[in-house]
């Protein structure tokens, strides 16, 4: 029987849906986006609620794709620009299931919300942060970027580009005030606030709730995000396949030590 990283439950009119893989601090794997999106859809499809929670277990929300395997599977096609594109056309399209759901979900966040954890944050409705977490998106150290560029939307061009030119990651109190959560909480109250904000939301019919949620999403597809998020992942694709000296070296310390050793190297040199 294949190990379960995903748990959905009710509570209520609220649908609960838990990334329970807290030893590799939720990271994603194959399997966790699998589970993940048969939870997304089941949670949009149960009748019997009307909101969603996201939540992590453990010390993190979610530190992005996993890259602890070294993605061996990969190895053949490493510098293959239309793989990797199918590749990472899969992956926009799991981030942005939030986006699309017809009900609202609430990303409950705590200890980091990085890489693809922090995307998948970005596309659900409203985010809650427990105190002393940490947002951004480092891909770009070792030559890579997040597949759906949705922060620009977020937080605007000026903030954004900063964010990913640099990949730095920045606390809830910035996230805050770019605007990327709605509320911070201490870490004792989150999984208390988060349920009682997810309550007073569902008091709301859910008539209500999805036809505004329906028209925000279809307003912003007007104005052009689906687009934007397509033209984003055609941008990109090629620089995943090719080879660059940060992202050659990273790839070899990872190799021969470890992940760690290999983030420890490339986020040492941008200290200040």
């Amino acid at each position: 029987m294949a190990d379960r990283f995903i748990r959905y439950e009710t509570d209520d009119k609220i649908g609960i849906i838990t990334l329970d893989r807290a030893e590799k601090l939720n990271a994603i794997s194959g399997e966790v986006r699998e589970q993940l999106t048969e939870a997304f859809i089941d949670a949009d499809l149960d009748e019997a609620t009307s909101v969603v929670v996201l939540r992590g277990e453990g010390r993190a929300f979610c530190v992005g794709y996993d890259l602890t395997g070294g993605e061996p599977d990969k190895d053949p096609w490493r510098h293959d620009t239309l793989k990797w594109h199918r590749s990472l056309k899969r992956a926009v399209e799991f981030e942005m299931m939030p986006w699309y759901m017809r009900k609202p979900i609430i990303a409950s966040v705590q200890g980091h919300a990085v890489g693809a954890g922090c995307e998948i944050a970005l596309f659900c409705d409203l985010t809650i942060a427990a105190e002393g977490t940490k947002f951004g998106e480092p891909e770009i150290r070792f030559s890579e970027a997040g597949p759906a560029l949705v922060m620009p939307w977020i937080i605007g061009f000026k903030r954004a580009r900063e964010l990913l030119y640099f990949g730095d990651l920045i606390d809830a109190e910035t996230a805050l005030e770019f605007g990327m959560i709605n509320k911070i909480v201490p870490a004792s109250e989150l999984a208390e606030y988060t349920m009682k904000y997810a309550r007073r939301l569902s008091l709301v019919d859910p008539e209500a709730l999805v036809a505004t949620k329906q028209a925000i999403t279809r307003g912003a597809d007007t104005g052009g995000f689906r687009n934007a998020m397509m033209a984003g992942l055609d941008a990109v694709a090629p620089l995943y396949a090719a080879k660059t000296a940060s992202g050659r070296k990273f790839v070899e310390i990872a190799r021969n030590q470890d992940l760690k050793a290999a983030l420890a190297w490339r986020n040492g040199q941008f200290e200040e």
